[in-house]
């Protein structure tokens, strides 16, 4: 079962239940956090599912990022392609990435407030200042205040390779910029989900309405079970209004690739949908 956020015609928003392709719109006082931090939010659903009573085609709603109040966090060098990248971007600092591969405490940074997250069809950015730009599409993890997995969904963490490559030390200048993180286009709520390593995630890049990069991978390459990575997020730090956490990326665009203003990113993960977002100025 998947929840939307859409935004209706006199702005405000309202919860959805998207099913094949329709979305049943529930009551305007639900919020997305009442059913994710309920108890039980696959009962919870099916409830306020069962007493919708209007719907819309998915093909004519205008999505909203898929969170409340949420703050977004990232994982990184979690599967070993990541880590062979950022060995060959930063050659000086190789031994820190191999390191923190296979370090039981894994590289955990903040990435975006929600005021700041991108929705679906929105435009993600990339710095004036760097000359070397990808997409990182991610399995993201929804969790609730108390760290209970209730759902996925995905992101896209914008990454300028160049900067950090330079320095580690610039990794927040490199992750964290007006435009760097887009979640969604559903919360694919975790009590649904049958095997993890079996989920795929695909990554395409059109430019002038051509493939200029594709890519693929599964979460069986996920050197990290998502449960640790939450559960390390949470040491020492609170989120009374849950947290998404980008769980890295398995897809890595060749290093003669960088993003320009106009390409279309589209990230596909098994079971969710494809969150798909246009580079812009």
């Amino acid at each position: 079962m998947r929840l939307v956020k859409v935004r209706q015609r006199d702005g405000a928003s309202v919860i959805g239940i998207h099913e094949t392709d329709h979305i049943h719109l529930l009551s305007s006082d639900v919020r997305l956090s009442d059913i994710l931090h309920s108890d039980d939010p696959l009962s919870l659903a099916r409830t306020l599912r069962g007493a919708s009573t209007s719907s819309i085609a998915f093909g004519d709603a205008t999505l909203l990022a898929p969170l409340d109040a949420q703050e977004v966090w990232a994982a990184g060098v979690t599967y070993k392609r990541s880590k062979i990248a950022r060995e060959e971007e930063s050659v000086g600092a190789a031994q820190f990435y191999d390191k923190v591969y296979s370090a039981p405490r894994p590289e955990l940074f903040f990435k975006a407030t929600p005021a700041r997250v991108i929705p679906p069809a929105g435009g993600v950015r990339i710095r004036a200042d760097s000359k070397w730009s990808v997409p990182e599409p991610e399995f993201a993890l929804v969790a609730t205040p108390d760290l209970r997995i209730v759902g996925y969904t995905i992101g896209n963490d914008m990454s300028s390779r160049d900067i950090e490559g330079e320095n580690p030390l610039y990794l927040p200048q490199a992750k964290m910029y007006a435009g760097s993180c887009a979640i969604g286009p559903a919360i694919l709520l975790a009590a649904t989900v049958t095997s993890i390593p079996d989920i795929e995630i695909r990554l395409v890049i059109e430019r002038g309405g051509k493939s200029a990069f594709e890519g693929t991978t599964t979460l069986a390459s996920l050197n990290r079970t998502p449960e640790s990575l939450i559960q390390w997020l949470g040491r020492e730090n609170s989120f009374p209004d849950g947290v998404i956490l980008l769980t890295g990326t398995g897809i890595v665009p060749p290093d003669d690739f960088t993003l320009a203003i106009g390409d279309v990113i589209s990230i596909s993960i098994t079971g969710i949908g494809t969150l798909q977002n246009t580079v812009v100025v």
